[in-house]
């Protein structure tokens, strides 16, 4: 038996294919965007007293960077709860006798690279956030690529014993997080709506954590502010 549709019938489903599809209709998930801001302000320079030929004179204090509007990179910005993948490995340099990137971002069990651009020996200590030590390893020569796993959440304190001014930060997480870039800026994409709990992690300033109710499709924008 043929069955034969209708006109008005075709054009209903047509209809009902277009509506499904339409972009017009909320995307899931919700978006924050931000700034990170503060009244403090960054240290002078440190002065350097070990390898100047390589070091230099001096190497800046990365405690606290911010632009001439107080907006502050490197602060890890965190949806509290919510899962997501962060990056399954982060490469940390040592380049004129400083960690770059100052801060980075691992899941856990992610592999951390350690290498040097520094013709003078360097060493990679990591410390947990209660202080136990993770590692020590050495990178006598330049381009020499060492790596290890960090497993448990939280900040990773990296340090170097010849050079005991270098410092920098491996934030381990598993949940949904981002940095704040050179103007304070960050975006992040794709979160569940519902009422959800912002965290803010900075080495040297904090805050108390923000609360933000997130809808499908649309955006939030926030403003951050640090305090020593």
């Amino acid at each position: 038996m043929k069955t034969c549709l209708t006109a008005p019938i075709v054009m209903s489903a047509l209809a009902a294919v277009v509506a499904f599809a339409s972009p017009d209709a909320p995307r899931a998930g919700g978006t924050i965007v931000g700034v990170v801001t503060t009244s403090a302000r960054g240290l002078p320079p440190i002065r350097v007293t070990v390898d100047p030929k390589v070091c230099g004179q001096s190497v800046p204090d990365e405690s606290v960077v911010t632009d001439a509007s107080g907006h502050v990179a490197g602060a890890v910005i965190t949806v509290a709860g919510v899962k997501a993948s962060a990056p399954p490995d982060a490469s940390v340099v040592n380049d004129g006798c400083r960690f770059t990137p100052h801060v980075s971002i691992l899941r856990p069990k992610g592999q951390v690279r350690m290498s040097s651009k520094d013709a003078v020996m360097h060493t990679v200590h990591a410390a947990a956030p209660g202080g136990k030590a993770l590692f020590n390893l050495s990178l006598p020569i330049p381009n020499a690529v060492l790596s290890r796993s960090l497993d448990k959440p939280g900040a990773v304190t990296l340090t170097c014993s010849t050079h005991t001014w270098m410092r920098g930060y491996v934030f381990v997480t598993e949940e949904m997080s981002t940095l704040s870039n050179a103007s304070g800026s960050f975006r992040i994409d794709g979160i569940p709506a519902g009422a959800r709990e912002i965290r803010v992690w900075h080495e040297s300033l904090s805050t108390a954590p923000m609360s933000v109710t997130i809808k499908d499709g649309e955006t939030t924008t926030v403003t951050v502010t640090l305090a020593r």
